[in-house]
Order: C-alpha cells, then sequence, then structure tokens
C-alpha cells in the first residue's frame, strides 16, 4: 500500500510539472496571433463578452475561414483539450456527411501535418452538428478517412446556452484513426499534433450561422 501511494504521488507531481497551454488566452487576445486562412469569403470573428462570459464571436453569412495556429502538442504530456462553445444562429436541414452539406456553426480541428507527404495529414473536427446526434463519428466528405467528424453537440443541444467540453485527444485519435496494435507505435503516430484550428462556416450552404468559443486549453488531466 506504500509503495502504491508512493507511486500515485510520483506520478501525480510528474503531472503537474506540465503547465495548462491557453491557445487562445482571451483575455490578453492571444487569439489575434493565429492566422486567418480564407477558404470562400471570410468569417468574422471578433473578441467580446457574451451571456456572462468572454468569448470569440463568429459570423458566417455563406463564408468559409477559419482561425490557425501552427504549434506543436506533446499530447503524453497534455493530452486533454477543453474548450467552451454557443451556438445562437444554427444551421438546420443540411446532410452534414455530404459535400455540399458540410457545413457547421462551431468546429475546432487538430491536425497531425503529413508536411511534403500531404496525404499523411491526419486531422479530427469537433463539431456542432445541426442535424445528427451527439457522439457520431464520420469521414469528411471531401478528405475521406484521413478526417474524421465527431460530434460533440447535436441537433438537441440547445442554442444561446454555453457548453463546456473536455477530450482526450490523444485517445480520440486511437480510438478513430486507428489503434496501431501497442502503446509504442500509438505513441509513434499520435504523440504531436501540429496545428490548431477554428472555423464556423457556411458555404456550402449559402446560409448564415453565429457562434462563440471560449478558450482552447490543453492539460495534463
Amino acid at each position: 500500500m506504500v509503495r502504491s501511494l508512493f507511486l500515485l504521488f510520483s506520478v501525480t507531481v510528474c503531472l503537474k510539472g506540465y503547465a495548462d497551454i491557453n491557445l487562445t488566452s482571451l483575455s490578453s487576445r492571444a487569439i489575434q496571433e493565429w492566422d486567418v486562412e480564407v477558404f470562400s469569403g471570410e468569417t468574422i470573428y471578433s473578441i467580446g463578452e457574451y451571456k456572462g462570459r468572454l468569448g470569440l464571436k463568429a459570423l458566417s453569412n455563406n463564408t468559409a475561414s477559419g482561425l490557425v495556429l501552427k504549434k506543436q502538442i506533446d499530447l503524453t504530456k497534455t493530452p486533454y483539450l477543453s474548450w467552451s462553445w454557443l451556438v445562437e444562429k444554427q444551421l438546420l436541414e443540411l446532410e452534414e456527411r455530404s459535400k455540399s452539406g458540410d457545413d457547421f456553426t462551431a468546429r475546432i480541428y487538430v491536425v497531425i501535418d503529413g508536411g511534403l507527404l500531404f496525404w499523411r495529414t491526419q486531422s479530427l473536427n469537433y463539431v456542432w452538428s445541426s442535424n445528427q446526434e451527439k457522439g457520431l463519428v464520420w469521414n469528411n466528405p471531401f478528405a475521406g478517412s484521413n478526417v474524421k467528424m465527431i460530434s460533440i453537440q447535436g441537433k438537441a443541444s440547445k442554442t444561446g446556452h454555453w457548453y463546456e467540453e473536455k477530450r482526450n485527444v490523444y485517445q480520440d485519435l486511437i480510438n478513430t484513426l486507428g489503434d496501431k496494435g501497442s502503446e509504442e507505435e500509438n505513441r509513434k503516430a499520435y504523440k504531436y499534433i501540429d496545428i490548431i484550428a477554428i472555423m464556423t462556416d457556411t458555404d456550402n450552404s449559402e446560409k448564415d450561422a453565429e457562434s462563440y468559443y471560449g478558450d482552447i486549453v490543453f492539460s495534463t488531466m
């Protein structure tokens, strides 16, 4: 028992040695260091108070652009991704598994960059789905099995309400992109992500959307 407690204490101390990584720090406007990536018209992003908290407001009117941060995160040290979000204006009657319906009022990407071997690039999209249930996983209609969509919120989720989310990204990568068969091989494949992105887009459906994002933070637990 004493040895077990010592080991537990040692692991806890080790984990606490890794500081949380706040990638947006909205209060200090660190989000302004993120790059703008425009695909089809520019979604308007701005920082302000909304329903009791500071948030990143996203307004899309038949547009698709995102905010992108190129930063390597070691998921063996900080595997958990936490954020909050709120949707005020939802997209309805979309077939999100099709190219024509691949629009989301709110989504957060994590990307393993394949570099010059672009076909090795892999990604998870944590999305707020307009017409599907929570907890579903599917292939992106444009990128196929290398990009997995996960509906964190779904059609029954409330609009105008802040939701708090927390995901073990490392485990999500293994579960959705494929278990490599051993912890060593999984670490080789999924230890790092290289890019994080936020996007509210409505270019395929040609509709309007309004959403809000809280701080995006990686942590040990």
